[in-house]
């Protein structure tokens, strides 16, 4: 395997700290083959179909690939917005104030987004990061509960890049913030907010992305994970048993998946004389087209063609100036003892000679 071009070496070149978060990804426009590309990148990951790719391959080039980019492109026009897809406009977003939380507080380190699938890619920007001069990188996979068909994926996208470098940096992984004290207060913040704005509502249901049920007896971490976000959250918001309901979104192919799906809870509220619901998705950091387009638009419509009232979406942690401190400490947690200040690798050197002095001295 070939080494990516990389800079070359300098002798006492100052070490900087990179921090790169990824998010799943985004087609780069909203036409059919745009999203025919993203598409074909994303299922063709064996973390997210796992089935042999002789069975899988004629199934997505043959079929897939043929039908489904534009009937999707076609949802994502209904939610594109003048500066590109929301995912990345959110994204990119929550990186630039990011990075400033933590200059606030004193770190000075590299900041780069990167996409799982589509652009910017994972390779590109740990590319950008080594040319800053980063020899340590902290990798944010902006997924609070942990899944194979999603961290992990980031890992390998990782991986696969430093098996191409000739010089690797150290590596560290958040793997999860499922239940971080500061993610929960922020989403419970931003239910608040809601609520205070237009009122509660008669049901609070909590969608997840959904995943194939055997994922869980393979030993996946999701589905718990999933469970306990939002227990927390409904402590948080002090919600009674009977006030709020878990999901699972997004279905695809005819296997068994996690349940109850959010289709089916929302069509029962709606049978059910349910006068009002609403729908917050704390799987999803950054509104995209499985919010804005499956919940907001399709969601809310199969609630009321089923006899719901009135149905409320509220939207992803986004730019929330809670979330974006919480984000803040759960980085700076995994940066202990990593010089992200100024000064601190001098002083880090200095130390080290003092040390090997006194031992040259006392010898």
């Amino acid at each position: 395997m070939p080494f990516r071009p990389e800079p070359a070496f300098q002798h006492g070149q100052p070490a900087r700290v990179g921090v790169l978060l990824c998010n799943l990804g985004t087609p780069d426009e909203p036409t059919a083959a745009a999203t025919r590309r993203y598409l074909a990148e994303f299922l063709s990951d064996p973390r997210v179909i796992e089935i042999p790719r002789a069975v899988w391959k004629p199934i997505l080039h043959g079929l897939i690939l043929r039908t489904r980019p534009a009937k999707s492109a076609a949802k994502y026009r209904t939610i594109w917005t003048p500066e590109g897809s929301p995912l990345l406009v959110w994204s990119r977003k929550q990186a630039i104030m990011l990075r400033g939380y933590l200059g606030e507080r004193g770190h000075d380190v590299e900041m780069r987004l990167a996409m799982r699938y589509g652009n910017p890619s994972v390779a590109s920007q740990l590319d950008e990061l080594r040319a800053q001069g980063c020899t340590r990188i902290l990798v944010v996979p902006l997924y609070p509960q942990y899944s194979g068909t999603t961290t992990a994926s980031v890992f390998d996208a990782v991986a696969g890049w430093a098996q191409q470098a000739r010089h690797v940096p150290e590596l560290r992984f958040v793997n999860r913030f499922h239940d971080d004290p500061g993610y929960i207060r922020a989403l419970a913040h931003s239910v608040q907010q809601h609520w205070q704005a237009h009122g509660r509502p008669d049901k609070l249901v909590v969608s997840f992305h959904g995943v194939p049920e055997r994922t869980l007896t393979l030993g996946d971490p999701y589905h718990c994970e999933c469970l306990k976000t939002a227990r927390l959250l409904a402590e948080r918001l002090a919600l009674k048993d009977g006030e709020w309901v878990v999901s699972f979104q997004s279905r695809f192919g005819k296997a068994k998946w996690l349940e109850p799906a959010t289709q089916t809870v929302l069509e029962q509220l709606g049978r059910a004389g349910t006068h009002r619901v609403d729908l917050v998705c704390p799987g999803f950091i950054a509104d995209c087209l499985e919010t804005l387009e499956e919940i907001a638009i399709e969601g809310q419509e199969s609630f009321k063609a089923a006899g719901g009232q009135e149905f409320h979406y509220i939207p992803c942690l986004n730019d929330d100036p809670v979330w974006l401190a919480a984000l803040s400490e759960i980085v700076q947690d995994h940066l202990q003892g990593w010089p992200t200040r100024s000064g601190d690798d001098s002083a880090a050197a200095s130390a080290t000679r003092d040390r090997a002095l006194a031992a040259g001295a006392k010898a």
